[in-house]
């Protein structure tokens, strides 16, 4: 049974999009598009290459957003209201999520490489505003984004998170592989598994395996 390893979880620690919402909302998909315009204007290049960069600087940095802060310093507030000026209305409340999420013991985060603010427009879309203890965003970090351990380390000593009591769920299994060095259990929330030592449990939907550790 997944419950009795969750027996020693004191904080739940979740990621945004594609965790907290399933894919096949594609919230994620007006971002994408969004991030490549803003590219396009800010650095004065063509689409192809513009999605080119997005794809690069996610793969070498973590996030569109650290590589473009590293290799043009462009201003991560503009770039973060800009990017995430989208239509929520495409998410809708999970009331079975809500009440697993609720009775999970101890307490729950959010940390997303998205923004606080962002966070909190989608919880509320999906009809989970309030079951959180705190929200943390990337600016939380400085900016600096998952997967690196730094970003991790400065967001859980903000919190007073101890990480050997506490269970991160993600959708990206990289994003995973430090919480795992850290102590932490492991979740990775997608459609396909990806066999990893860092990665204790793969589940294709949240609710459903929160479902399993609460018995609702």
């Amino acid at each position: 049974m997944a419950a009795e390893h969750f027996s020693h979880v004191r904080t739940w620690v979740f990621d945004l999009d594609n965790t907290l919402y399933p894919p096949h909302m594609r919230l994620f998909d007006q971002i994408e598009l969004r991030m490549t315009n803003w590219v396009m204007q800010a650095l004065d290049v063509d689409r192809a290459h513009a999605d080119h960069l997005r794809a690069t600087y996610w793969k070498l940095y973590g996030t569109t957003l650290a590589g473009l802060m590293a290799e043009h310093r462009i201003d991560p507030e503009a770039y973060l209201a800009d990017v995430h000026d989208i239509d929520f209305s495409v998410l809708s409340p999970d009331p079975v999520l809500a009440d697993r999420i609720s009775a999970l013991p101890g307490r729950r985060i959010v940390y997303t490489n998205a923004d606080a603010p962002y966070a909190r427009r989608v919880l509320q879309a999906r009809g989970l505003t309030g079951l959180f203890d705190a929200v943390y965003g990337v600016e939380h970090a400085n900016y600096r984004p998952k997967p690196e351990r730094d970003a991790f380390e400065t967001v859980f000593t903000l919190d007073r998170l101890d990480p050997t009591t506490a269970a991160m769920f993600e959708d990206d299994a990289r994003n995973l592989a430090a919480p795992h060095a850290m102590g932490m259990r492991t979740v990775h929330i997608a459609p396909d598994p990806e066999p990893a030592p860092h990665i204790h449990h793969h589940a294709t939907d949240l609710s459903a395996f929160l479902g399993t550790l609460t018995g609702r």
